[in-house]
């Protein structure tokens, strides 16, 4: 089959399985990125997240992670909910509420990656949601599927970025999407909102990131953010909330992402008084978990002081 036809099939399967959107670009050396990691490390903005310096190399040249590479496919699936925790109670990212995207979305690629294989003969590769070395924004935005905003996530025309960024890398020439063009203009909303200034222009320090501080960072969250967490207790979308492009963000139609009814009534006593066989059952193949219970009551415990 022709490249224009195996990239239809990709593009079709990718659609039928509920992704938000498909973009294909051509496999190699991620050349402008290169400096912006360097200095972005070197400025130590990645906190204490130390594996962000491992594997430079691979995580500018996909070809180190597949042999033969020759097309990243990269996906977009939506979790924007309009549900929201009760008033007061301290919160976590909507990305959080169901069940753990890497399991979703692995899911639907090994299914994508089966349908490939079926469709067009053998095809060589890896599916990554968060599994590897791999820059995801940077190749969805090489793949044309929106552009890297102020607030550095990847945001496009009306969908917004609420949405998990997900790719395979195969050993199939494909037809490959060109980049679009930056929408944010002088928009300066994530930046003004951030409660703790942690943005600048298409940079974020992580060391002062909600998200980074709640989940990331294993140690004491740091006192000069005392009265700055905007009752986070998991993650933060501010910086999402109030870009303008979000409000073209429309409910995800994926059951999994959907959150249990205990999460959405819990209080804010009943958030101070969270008991681990109660962590374990609201969270129970969650995203949260990852902080594991005693990391969520370091975060309730700063945030209820």
């Amino acid at each position: 089959m022709s490249l224009s036809q195996n990239t239809a099939i990709i593009k079709s399967a990718a659609k039928a399985l509920g992704f938000l959107s498909c973009g294909i670009s051509k496999a190699d050396f991620l050349e402008e990125e290169a400096p912006r990691l360097e200095q972005w490390l070197k400025a130590g903005k990645h906190g204490k997240m130390a594996y962000m310096e491992n594997h430079f190399d691979k995580r500018l040249d996909p070809r180190l992670l597949v042999p033969g590479a020759k097309s990243v496919v990269s996906v977009l699936l939506n979790y924007y909910t309009d549900e929201q925790q009760a008033e007061g109670a301290p919160k976590i990212s909507k990305y959080a509420y169901g069940t753990d995207y890497h399991y979703v979305i692995k899911d639907k690629l090994k299914q994508l990656f089966r349908s490939l294989q079926e469709q067009i003969g053998e095809v060589n590769g890896r599916v990554f949601v968060d599994s590897a070395p791999v820059m995801d924004k940077a190749w969805a935005v090489r793949s044309g599927l929106g552009w890297m905003g102020k607030n550095t996530n990847l945001i496009t025309q009306k969908v917004g970025s609420f949405f998990f960024i997900a790719e395979m890398i195969l050993d199939l020439e494909l037809e490959y999407d060109t980049p679009v063009t930056d929408h944010c203009g002088t928009c300066t909303a994530c930046m003004d909102a951030c409660p703790t200034e942690a943005l600048t222009p298409y940079n974020i320090d992580a060391n002062k990131c909600i998200s980074y501080l709640t989940i990331e960072l294993k140690d004491q969250i740091p006192t000069e953010f005392q009265n700055k967490m905007d009752d986070w207790a998991f993650g933060c979308d501010v910086c999402q909330d109030v870009c303008p492009w979000n409000r073209f963000s429309k409910s995800h139609n994926e059951p999994l992402f959907d959150p249990k009814p205990e999460l959405l009534d819990f209080t804010h006593k009943d958030w101070e008084e969270l008991t681990e066989t109660t962590f374990e059952t609201i969270f129970k193949n969650s995203a949260v978990k990852r902080t594991r219970y005693e990391g969520l009551k370091r975060n309730l415990t700063f945030l209820l002081r």
